[in-house]
């Protein structure tokens, strides 16, 4: 394994700033690694809670079975922070979009004919939206990633948590407000929700709010694996499903001990499950390098 070091892409208005990992072999796959929501960084880690270090494990052990990889920071954050002067002032569109410069940026510097797009939760939703113009995308690694529209979602999110039963339907109300196409005022949102939906995101939710991946996914002709984990306490085993649905030649793997964050866990409780989100130290679960490797390794 080899630190490939820093590389670049075309942002809007700078750079796009990456990692890449993996042996020198210029006839090695390229996976480039598409981060979750908010301020994910390309480690898989955010200031909101998560230091997981779920891409960078991943990235390594994909570079111990020969591939490449480019794990990325978002535009307008971390060190891609002067691609825009406002990192909520973003669409999914947008960030497909940069996809697509990354795909253009390590074809040119990396030498393959085509790189692999494994996205993440939100960043599979990006990869959909990038591969309705598949150029240079040899086929989508779709982990963790949501099969309905992101409001059916979030309304399964916040009824699963059981805290959430005061504000329940005050989120379903925003929720509803922002499918139809409307801001709702700060003032008027629960400020146990604003962290949410306050009001410098409603415009990238909207535009979430009004994309159905069972629909990208089947528009979509190019090799696909569906990963999921069984133990996701945010996106569930119904949505691997409903995009597998959608395209049922695409490869499904549903990993019983993993969460969302992929890392493994052996039970149901949720307290435990979310105490992996911060420890750096907890293994991948069993199968995530696996699936992934061995489904890029099946089409060289």
């Amino acid at each position: 394994m080899s630190d490939l070091g820093m590389i670049e892409a075309p942002g809007p208005a700078g750079p796009l700033s990456g990692t890449a990992l993996g042996p020198r072999d210029t006839d090695a796959p390229v996976v480039l690694i598409v981060p979750g929501s908010g301020p994910t960084d390309r480690d898989g880690n955010s200031p909101l809670g998560i230091r997981a270090f779920s891409y960078r494990l991943i990235a390594e052990g994909l570079a111990a079975r020969g591939i490449r990889s480019v794990r990325i920071d978002k535009r307008g954050m971390f060190a891609s922070s002067r691609a825009i002067a406002d990192a909520n002032a973003v669409t999914i569109e947008d960030y497909a979009a940069d996809i697509h410069s990354w795909v253009a940026a390590i074809r040119a510097t990396m030498r393959v004919p085509c790189v692999w797009v494994l996205g993440h939760s939100e960043g599979g939703l990006s990869a959909l939206v990038a591969a309705q113009q598949p150029c240079g995308i040899c086929g989508l690694l779709l982990v963790s990633t949501i099969g309905r529209p992101l409001g059916d979602v979030l309304r399964d999110q916040i009824t699963a948590n059981p805290a959430n039963t005061p504000i329940r339907q005050e989120a379903a109300a925003v929720i509803a407000k922002l499918e139809a196409g409307h801001r709702v005022d700060e003032d008027d949102i629960n400020p146990q929700l604003r962290p949410l939906f306050r009001p410098e995101v409603q415009a990238f939710l909207a535009s979430t709010f009004a994309l159905d991946p069972a629909k990208l996914i089947a528009a979509y002709a190019g090799p696909v694996l569906i990963l999921q984990g069984l133990r996701d306490i945010q996106v569930g085993r119904v949505d691997a499903e409903r995009l597998h649905r959608s395209r049922p030649d695409a490869e499904l793997a549903l990993l019983p001990d993993a969460n969302h964050v992929l890392k493994a866990v052996a039970s149901d409780d949720r307290a435990a499950n979310i105490a992996t989100y911060q420890d750096p130290d907890s293994p991948l679960a069993v199968g995530v390098i696996e699936a992934i490797a061995g489904f890029i390794l099946a089409r060289r």
